[in-house]
C-alpha cells in the first residue's frame, strides 16, 4: 500500500463526455476517463491527438465545449486554475533566471504568504527529494538541463498539491539523462503518492512510467490499460504500430480456409473470419530460417548490430519486417532469408477497420 501524505487531499479525477472544439476543429470528442487517487496516468499519442488539450482542460487553462471535470468528486468546470490545488511541470522549465534555486522552489510558498522560517524548511525538504539541497544558492544559468528540471519538479512538490500535471517534462533532455530522470521521476511519484497526469508522445516514457496508459488519436481514446496489457493485446493497428520499439510488424493479407495468405508466405490460424486482414507480430517473435523455409521469404534490407541483439529489416513484398535476432546473426544486404513467426505470439486485425480480431493463431 502507498503511504498517503494527507488523507483529506484525495485527488480522483473524473472526465465525463468531455469535448473541446476550436472553431471547426474538434480537439477532443466525448472523452470519458476516471483517474484513481495516487495513480500515475500517462496520456500518449501523436501530435494533435488531444492529450495536451485534455491536460489543459483539467488544469483550467482551457474551458471545455461540453462535458464535466471533477477533481476529488467536486465539479471544477467553473473554478479558476489557481483554485484547483494542482501543480504543473512543463517541457520548458520556466525558472526565473534572476532567482536562486531556493528562491525558485519557494516562490509558490511566497505568493501564498507562508512565513519565511516555514518556507525555508519546506524548500529544503523539497530540494532534498530531488537531490538539489546542495545547490540552493545557485542560479538557473549555472545548472545543467537535468538540474534545472529537478528544480522545476521541486517547485511543484513544495506546494504539496493533490494533483501533478506534467507536459513532456523530459523532452528537452538528452537520451542518457532522460533515462536517469525517468527512474527518478517514477521513484519520486511513488514516494509522494500524488495523482499524476503525464503527457508524452514517447512510448518508451509511457511504458516505463505509467501505472496506466491512455492512448489517444484523432481526439478519441483508442485504448487504455496497464503497459503490459497494451503491449500484449493492442486494440487496433494504430495502437500496435505505436507501442513497441521497434513497433509491431503489420503484414496485410487475406484469411481463407484457416490460413493467413500473403504472396510471400502465410501462417495457419486456429480460428478467424475470412476476408482482408492484417497479421501482427513483434520483432522479438520473429526468427530466421533458411531461404524458402519458414513462414515468409524476403531479402535483407538492413542489418543493425545493437550490442545485445541484431535488428534485421527484411523486405517482404512491399513491407519491411523487423526481426530481433542474436548479435552473431547479422546478414548481408539483399541476402535471401526465411522468417519464422512464433505461433503463440501472433495478432490479427480486421483489414478494413483495423480492430483486433480475437481467436487467432
Amino acid at each position: 500500500m502507498r503511504k498517503r501524505r494527507r488523507e483529506t487531499k484525495m485527488a480522483t479525477v473524473e472526465l465525463e463526455r468531455l469535448n473541446k472544439r476550436f472553431g471547426g476543429f474538434t480537439a477532443l470528442e466525448s472523452l470519458d476517463l476516471t483517474i484513481a487517487d495516487g495513480e500515475f496516468l500517462v496520456l500518449l499519442g501523436p501530435s494533435g491527438c488531444g492529450k495536451s488539450t485534455t491536460m489543459r482542460l483539467v488544469a483550467g487553462l482551457e474551458e471545455p465545449t461540453g462535458g464535466e471535470i471533477r477533481i476529488g468528486g467536486r465539479r471544477v468546470n467553473d473554478i479558476p486554475a489557481r483554485d484547483r490545488d494542482l501543480a504543473m511541470v512543463f517541457q520548458s522549465y520556466a525558472l526565473y533566471p534572476h532567482m536562486t534555486v531556493g528562491e525558485n522552489i519557494g516562490y509558490p510558498l511566497k505568493v501564498r504568504g507562508i512565513a519565511k522560517a516555514e518556507r525555508q524548511a519546506q524548500i529544503r525538504a523539497a530540494a532534498e527529494k530531488v537531490e538539489m539541497g546542495h545547490l540552493l544558492t545557485r542560479r538557473p544559468a549555472e545548472l545543467s538541463g537535468g538540474q534545472r528540471q529537478r528544480v522545476a519538479l521541486a517547485r511543484a512538490i513544495v506546494r504539496t498539491p493533490r494533483l501533478f500535471l506534467m507536459d513532456e517534462p523530459l523532452s528537452n533532455l538528452d537520451a542518457k539523462l532522460r533515462t536517469v530522470m525517468r527512474a527518478e521521476l517514477k521513484h519520486l511519484q511513488r514516494d509522494l503518492a500524488t495523482t499524476t497526469i503525464y503527457v508524452t508522445h514517447d512510448q518508451v516514457e509511457a511504458m516505463t512510467l505509467a501505472d496506466r496508459i491512455v492512448i489517444l488519436n484523432a481526439a478519441k481514446i483508442q485504448q487504455q490499460g496497464t503497459p503490459q496489457e497494451i503491449y500484449d493485446r493492442p486494440a487496433n493497428t494504430f495502437v500496435a504500430s505505436f507501442i513497441g520499439s521497434p513497433p509491431m510488424n503489420l503484414i496485410e493479407g487475406t484469411v481463407a480456409e484457416g490460413r493467413f495468405h500473403h504472396p510471400d508466405g502465410g501462417v495457419a490460424l486456429a480460428s478467424a473470419p475470412q476476408g482482408p486482414a492484417v497479421l501482427g507480430v513483434r520483432p522479438e517473435d520473429v526468427t530466421l530460417a533458411a531461404p524458402g523455409e519458414g513462414d515468409f521469404t524476403g531479402k535483407v534490407y538492413s542489418s543493425e548490430l545493437l550490442g545485445d541483439c541484431t535488428l534485421l529489416n527484411v523486405r517482404v513484398g512491399d513491407k519491411l519486417v523487423a526481426a530481433k535476432v542474436g548479435p552473431q546473426d547479422g546478414r548481408d544486404m539483399d541476402e535471401p532469408v526465411g522468417l519464422r513467426l512464433a505461433p503463440g505470439a501472433l495478432h490479427l486485425f480486421d483489414g478494413e477497420s483495423g480492430a483486433r480480431i480475437e481467436g487467432r493463431a
